[in-house]
């Protein structure tokens, strides 16, 4: 054997396909079939890698401060790789006393504000004991202010870059896109767990007890779905208030009524087996049969309608915060950033409005093509046929 072949050895399996015989689970033929396909593979690769970016939070962020919010009028619309020093000083003729340091995970969730202040310099100078520093007004010639502090009162002098510019009120656009993934998973999450428990619940309701309670159950969901989505997520905001939470709920009583019409579908059907009617039989109760023998079945479909909620959900909340009508400051939203500076498209600044636009469009893009990988692996009579 050479030491090519040797080297190759351990990844051979994972190179050639394997036979149907060893595979005797659908779920293992399903992930199989999810796994190659390349379109799916990249999308899980996006998804992971802003869910990785959004737990991490401030801890990855360049401006550590609670929602990325610390403001430099001085920095206004900086262009992207623009770099500013900071003269890092304590506040007050004395000398400020360090506050303790938070735990990481409350750092990587809330942030941490800044315990001095960080003032823009155009130039620092020391003369002895003396940092003479002239303040950072971005015009020319400069012309700022001059003040001196005390080496007791310097914290640093450091060099910050700005990797995507500033925006108009020069908060650094890296730190608002990164942080502003959280709030975009979150509302995938939250509205699809309400819009899951609502729609599994009245939907497997429904077609199994048939009769009356099917009736009045499609007469509500046909009502709420002849009501534009939109209209719908706008008076439910109204209705409960303008916030975080709030969006949350509001898109999420809007999305259950397609898992609803989608589980009533597959329910129909699947109540009529043989091993529903023998746990029938055997005097199993309802939700016992509903929850261990007949949803189980429905799981399918109702990933696949998930994962296509889940961009819905993304692309609602962004419109509700363009609208401001959705996560209000000065929590960070890419829809958000978008009204902040739509104003720049007709500016040489056109990319304060496009990034946040890119990367909801990346993020909708990777959970569709997800969707339609999942459809694609789920089908059984795709997996029949291997």
């Amino acid at each position: 054997m050479t030491l090519q072949q040797l080297i190759d050895r351990p990844f051979r399996r994972f190179a050639k396909r394997e036979a149907p015989s060893q595979v005797t689970s659908l779920s293992a033929l399903a992930w199989r079939r999810l796994c190659h396909d390349p379109l799916s593979v990249c999308a899980m690769a996006v998804i992971l890698l802003f869910a990785l970016i959004a737990l991490l939070g401030y801890l990855i962020t360049p401006d550590h401060t609670p929602h990325c919010n610390q403001q430099y009028l001085e920095l206004t619309a900086l262009k992207p790789g623009s770099s500013v020093k900071f003269a890092c000083v304590y506040d007050g003729d004395s000398v400020a006393v360090k506050k303790g340091g938070s735990s990481l995970i409350k750092r990587m969730l809330r942030g941490e504000p800044l315990d001095y202040t960080a003032i823009p310099a155009y130039s620092t100078q020391w003369e002895g004991d003396t940092l003479v520093v002239e303040a950072y007004t971005g015009s020319v010639p400069n012309n700022g202010q001059v003040t001196r502090y005390h080496r007791d009162n310097v914290v640093s002098v450091q060099k910050r870059t700005f990797i995507l510019g500033t925006d108009g009120y020069g908060r650094d656009v890296l730190s608002q896109i990164l942080i502003g993934s959280r709030v975009s998973l979150s509302v995938g999450f939250i509205a699809i767990f309400i819009a899951l428990v609502i729609g599994i619940t009245l939907g497997a309701w429904a077609a199994y007890h048939g009769g009356w309670v099917d009736s009045v159950i499609m007469w509500f969901i046909n009502v709420v779905w002849s009501i534009p989505t939109v209209l719908l997520v706008i008076a439910i905001t109204f209705a409960l208030g303008k916030g975080f939470w709030q969006v949350f709920v509001a898109v999420g009583l809007t999305m259950w009524v397609d898992i609803a019409r989608v589980v009533r579908g597959q329910v129909l059907g699947i109540k009529e087996k043989e091993y529903v009617e023998a746990a029938r039989a055997l005097g199993y109760r309802t939700p016992r049969i509903i929850l261990r023998h007949i949803l189980p079945n429905c799981l399918g479909a109702v990933i696949v309608i998930a994962a296509s909620n889940f961009a819905s959900a993304i692309l609602l909340e962004a419109g509700l915060s363009f609208l401001g009508i959705g996560v209000q400051p000065p929590a960070t939203s890419w829809g958000a950033m978008v009204k902040e500076n739509y104003g720049y498209i007709l500016l040489d600044n056109a990319y304060l409005a496009i990034l946040p636009g890119l990367a909801i469009m990346l993020l909708v893009l990777a959970f569709m093509l997800l969707g339609n990988g999942l459809r694609n692996a789920l089908d059984v009579r795709a997996n029949a046929t291997e």
